[in-house]
């Protein structure tokens, strides 16, 4: 590894730590030439996983994408940001378990909308209006229906 400041090829491990819940390792070096300290974040390279859009365009799996879709559906709810982190891990472990080359949008949303729905109501409500492209009010009362289901309170 090169060393951020002088770029010399010389350096040591201190420490080593597991992040991302095991899915990534931090490292703080010590470069021997400058003696300064740096960190590192190795994480796990990811199989090629292409998302196929409504357009048949396809374009690589990204987390961030999925992320910010569960962050935007839990906005102002009172979910800790662990727990959405959580979330994200799980649809992502998933997606790469069950689909080896392509999966489409479709099939992703429908993942984030079962985690979604274990996870928060509302959220799962926002998630879905905007997946299903929600018309009217009858479409919010079907999806309301289906996660409240026979225990509606009256």
């Amino acid at each position: 590894m090169r060393c951020p400041y002088c770029h010399v090829d010389n350096d040591r491990v201190l420490d080593t730590r597991a992040a991302e819940a095991g899915y990534m390792v931090r490292r703080k070096r010590i470069c021997n030439s400058c003696h300064r300290r740096f960190s590192t974040l190795e994480k796990l390279e990811q199989l090629n996983v292409r998302v196929v859009k409504s357009d048949q365009t396809r374009e690589p799996l990204d987390r961030e994408k999925i992320r910010r879709g569960v962050e935007r559906a839990c906005s102002k709810r009172p979910i800790q940001s662990s727990k959405i982190e959580q979330v994200v891990q799980s649809i992502e472990a998933e997606i790469y378990e069950s689909f080896d080359s392509e999966v489409t949008a479709t099939q992703i949303g429908a993942i984030v909308l079962r985690h979604l729905a274990s996870l928060d109501e509302v959220a799962y409500i926002r998630f879905a209006s905007v997946y299903r492209e929600f018309d009217d009010a009858n479409d919010f009362i079907q999806a309301i229906s289906k996660i409240v289901g026979p225990n509606a309170k009256k």
